[in-house]
């Protein structure tokens, strides 16, 4: 079989591709640098607390010769919580214009700026006696985050070889995990979480974003992105032999971006505005929208913030707790790997559905324990096995998978605006949980996990009936499957206009929006 504009045979179908070492050392490197950040930022402030709010204390003493009053105090430490949430929501909604103008590895270096700069602040704040300092890298390092979260995966995603995406693409989540277990370790009272440790242990945040910037400049930029948008063949190759091997049949690879740049030309580029009214998306679109909000409307974060208490209940000594958590992350990260390894096995589908199904039934068990256990003591060590299933359940599924089906159901041409609403809608339930659930719990008690046991019920609803399995299939084959639901026919390869294999997909605009 020839191909007929070039007149020469088409590649032969490909074999499954190795993990090579310059794909793990891009991933170590990428991954590290960046999403890192966002799972140290999130725990690095729960246990030196008190130490920082007697610092917050003590400058206002010596300011103004008095101490602040419990609301002002609460109100203070409201925003240097909430900041991060608020700078991760900023920061995904500038990370299309970033990822179309400088690529997804070029993103990543340039996001290292901002957790340098509130690395630098927060290490000088006590100093400076400025915790403003501390409130404004807040904001500063959930920028940083709020880029890479939606960076990371879509650079990862481009990256793995087809039969590799899935494991690629759980290492965002991975390296969440891994910035917060070591949060969790170094802000140990025994470590830095103290009053002398705590400015390094805030500070130490700019060590992986430093380790990015002297490693990531020597691996490749994402072949898609090179060959599609760049129309740059020869480098997007040349990067493919890099991370696939010699014997790999890079052509094959090369064949397949070039159809799904004839597809993206066929459909055109599409801005956030556009994807709302694009119905050849509308349900990749809602699919993105339902995987994101389930993740975070369906408690973790809730859980992680109601630990302590179930802790303290059970008998747990207050000053023991931080090693009780501490073994929650062990365990989060333990079987966060484990999906990495099955997910290409057993599928994205089946980690999802069992995932939100382990949640579910932690939920409604805790909500029973906790109501009994004032009269049955016992159940007190019941609500703190939940809490223990609740984790290994999200960390089976809803926490790690979405970061993979959100690369796989959009292609090229919509992927930067897809992910400019898949980090607003992660980044904006998220400040809403945290804001919400402090007042919730207080007028509901225990009841309040029963809302998070109905959102992991529908949200799996939702991905039993609409979304499909994407392990073992491209993305051109994946949104051929959207193709019936949206009521669509999705161009077939020799209904697309064809172009040349050079020519560069057209210039997005200069708004993301």
């Amino acid at each position: 079989m020839e191909n007929k504009e070039i007149g020469t045979p088409l590649p032969l179908p490909y074999t499954e591709a190795r993990l090579q070492p310059t794909l793990v050392l891009t991933t170590l490197s990428a991954a590290f640098g960046s999403v890192f950040q966002y799972g140290y930022n999130i725990a690095v402030i729960n246990t030196p607390h008190k130490v920082l709010k007697s610092f917050y204390n003590d400058t206002h003493f010596e300011r103004h010769g008095t101490f602040m009053d419990e609301n002002t105090l609460l109100l203070l430490w409201s925003c240097t919580v909430s900041m991060f949430p608020l700078g991760g929501l900023l920061g995904s909604l500038v990370v299309g214009l970033m990822v179309n103008k400088w690529g997804r590895k070029g993103t990543l270096l340039i996001n290292n700026v901002f957790a340098i700069t509130s690395a630098v602040l927060m290490g000088v704040s006590k100093v400076a006696r400025a915790f403003e300092l501390i409130i404004l890298s807040r904001v500063l390092v959930g920028i940083c985050a709020g880029i890479a979260y939606s960076a990371l995966p879509m650079y990862l995603g481009e990256l793995a070889p087809q039969n590799l995406r899935g494991a690629l693409g759980t290492m965002t989540e991975v390296f969440v995990i891994i910035g917060v277990l070591s949060a969790q370790i170094f802000s140990l009272q025994a470590i830095l979480g103290n009053a002398t440790g705590w400015p390094i242990l805030l500070a130490l945040t700019g060590v992986p974003a430093v380790i990015q910037l002297l490693s990531l400049p020597f691996f490749p930029e994402s072949p898609r992105y090179t060959l599609i948008e760049k129309g740059d063949e020869e480098t997007a190759r040349q990067a493919l032999r890099r991370l696939r091997g010699q014997n790999y049949n890079v052509e094959a690879e090369m064949e397949e971006m070039r159809t799904e740049e004839r597809t993206e030309q066929a459909e055109g580029r599409l801005s956030v505005l556009n994807l709302f009214t694009f119905r050849p998306l509308r349900w990749q679109l809602i699919s993105i929208v339902v995987l994101m909000a389930g993740q975070q409307l369906s408690g973790i974060n809730a859980v992680n913030y109601y630990a302590d208490v179930i802790y303290t209940s059970a008998g747990v000594d207050p000053t023991q707790s931080q090693y009780v958590t501490l073994g929650s992350g062990v365990i989060n990260l333990v079987m966060t790997l484990i999906s990495a390894i099955i997910i290409e096995r057993l599928g994205r589908r089946i980690l999802l559905l069992s995932g939100y199904a382990i949640c579910c039934s932690a939920c409604l068990v805790l909500t029973v324990a906790l109501l009994l256990q004032s009269t049955v003591p016992e159940l007190s060590y019941l609500s703190i096995i939940c809490v223990f299933s609740y984790i290994v359940g999200h960390s089976i599924g809803p926490s790690p998978v979405p970061s993979v089906v959100r690369t796989e159901i959009v292609l090229q041409s919509s992927r930067t605006a897809a992910f400019t609403v898949d980090g607003a809608v992660h980044w904006l339930t998220n400040f809403i949980v945290g804001l919400t659930f402090p007042s919730i719990q207080v007028a509901i008690g225990a009841y309040s996990f029963l809302v998070f046991a109905g959102v992991c019920i529908l949200t799996a609803a939702y991905i039993y009936v609409v979304i499909p399995e994407t392990k073992g299939r491209t993305f051109v084959e994946i949104n051929c499957a959207f193709a019936k639901r949206n009521g669509v026919e999705f161009p077939e390869e020799n209904e697309v206009v064809t172009a040349k294999p050079h020519t560069p997909s057209l210039p997005t605009k200069e708004t993301a929006f």
